[in-house]
């Protein structure tokens, strides 16, 4: 298949599909960008409409007799009464990894903490030694199941770190098997570099040995990561212990003189200054956040980044305070929910199920958390205009839920509702459960 100028993979040639007999049509038409306040609770629900695809791109959303008359040729795909929605996107996730690290659970439930599982072994660490130890086409197996597991929650864009290498060429390895899975796999797949994702362990014995990290990262991994495109975006964990806010602004200001985005794990654990790092660089989402301060959510009022909120992971540590996402949006901040996939601390491809937690824990409404992970999740990825919403024009990625309303989705938390997926046009997801 060859690409188009935006870089997407073009269709097969079947000509178009039209989309019918769907209960409702959640459009989130609107503003190709991110949506603040009282905009987040306008999803624009349809009802008695028909969805036109073709070429890979929604050209019409109209009655279906109408589109019928439009589009003689047209296959028709029946949503049997169920939900029609934009497809959803995944904003941030650690999908390229080797094992899971599921003794770390156990490991909390006796009383320890993220830093001294990190200090007894565990932590990032233990994903760093695995994945030295694996293959390409290891990496690539794992990760292209776990993908596609990922698509049948009704995902259609996702966000791939590297991140558990931290080595020139352990980097470039998990980079590459991104790059492959972009290629092979229906899903739009958005790769970030995380080369500062910790401070590697051999690297600690000193201020000199820490800086000479951060100097390979600045010196070797991003020339060789911008050389070769194998990242759109560049990430750094600022957090008490891992990358100080100083260091930080380093490593992004060289990855943005690269040519890429950036981002930035900010404030999840505590207070560091991050998310008034992400605001004043113009990152394009600043994540986690469950412990921004006063000033962090005022600076990220005051900018265009996102602040993506993974409450996943926070439910999964075992966490009470999760990040304060109604000031967020009562401040006008742009939120996204995402679910931090990862082998440590949110071992989830389940979506939906953070809409779930995004309702019940961080108390949005429904309407929210379809735009967090919608509309707002492709603002965090720099996607927007073309991603995100069932608007003429716009990337043809749907999902389709049995459900006869999307308050249902977030409803029926931890099931599996969705019955398809469609990237560009093209079935990436479908399943036999035939809608009620």
């Amino acid at each position: 298949m060859s690409k188009n100028k935006t870089g997407d993979r073009s269709i097969d040639d079947t000509g178009p599909l039209l989309f019918v007999n769907a209960s409702q049509v959640v459009t989130c038409a609107g503003p190709g960008r991110a949506r603040r306040g009282s905009e987040m609770s306008d999803i624009a629900i349809r009802t008695d409409v028909g969805v036109v695809i073709d070429d890979g791109r929604i050209v019409a959303v109209d009655a279906p007799s109408t589109l019928t008359e439009r589009f003689p040729t047209a296959r028709e795909i029946d949503c049997r009464h169920g939900v029609l929605m934009p497809g959803l996107v995944d904003s941030h996730t650690h999908a390229i990894f080797g094992r899971p690290r599921s003794e770390e659970q156990e490991m909390r439930a006796a009383g320890l903490d993220y830093m001294e599982i990190a200090r007894r072994g565990g932590g990032i660490h233990s994903s760093v030694r695995d994945l030295r130890t694996r293959s390409e086409d290891e990496l690539y197996e794992l990760a292209h199941r776990r993908l596609l597991r990922l698509s049948t929650f009704g995902t259609t864009t996702v966000e791939v770190k590297s991140g558990y290498g931290l080595t020139l060429a352990d980097e470039l390895k998990a980079l590459r098997v991104i790059a492959r899975l972009r290629a092979e796999l229906p899903l739009r797949i958005v790769p970030t570099f995380l080369g500062a994702h910790e401070i590697p362990l051999d690297h600690r014995a000193s201020a000199a040995t820490r800086q000479a990290y951060i100097d390979l990262v600045i010196n070797e991994m991003i020339p060789a990561v911008a050389a070769d495109g194998l990242a759109a975006f560049a990430d750094v964990f600022c957090e008490t212990g891992v990358y100080t806010v100083d260091e930080s602004r380093t490593i992004l200001s060289a990855a943005r003189d690269a040519g890429m985005g950036i981002k930035l794990h900010a404030d999840e654990l505590t207070s560091s200054g991050g998310a008034e790092l992400a605001a004043s660089l113009g990152a394009t989402s600043a994540d986690h956040l469950a412990a921004v301060s006063d000033a962090g959510i005022a600076a990220l009022a005051a900018a265009s980044t996102v602040a993506t909120l993974l409450p996943g992971t926070m439910l999964f540590l075992g966490k009470t305070k999760h990040a304060p996402a109604r000031r967020f949006i009562e401040a006008g901040v742009p939120v996204a929910l995402a679910t931090d996939f990862n082998p440590g601390t949110s071992p989830t491809s389940n979506l939906p199920l953070v809409l779930t937690l995004g309702v019940s824990q961080l108390r949005l409404s429904v309407a929210e958390v379809v735009t967090a992970a919608t509309v707002n999740g492709a603002a965090a990825l720099g996607l927007a205009q073309r991603v995100g919403q069932i608007a003429p024009g716009y990337s043809g990625d749907v999902a389709i839920f049995d459900v006869r309303d999307v308050r249902e989705v977030p409803y029926w938390y931890g099931d599996h509702r969705c019955v398809a997926t469609y990237v560009r046009g093209k079935a990436c997801h479908t399943s036999e459960l035939g809608l009620t």
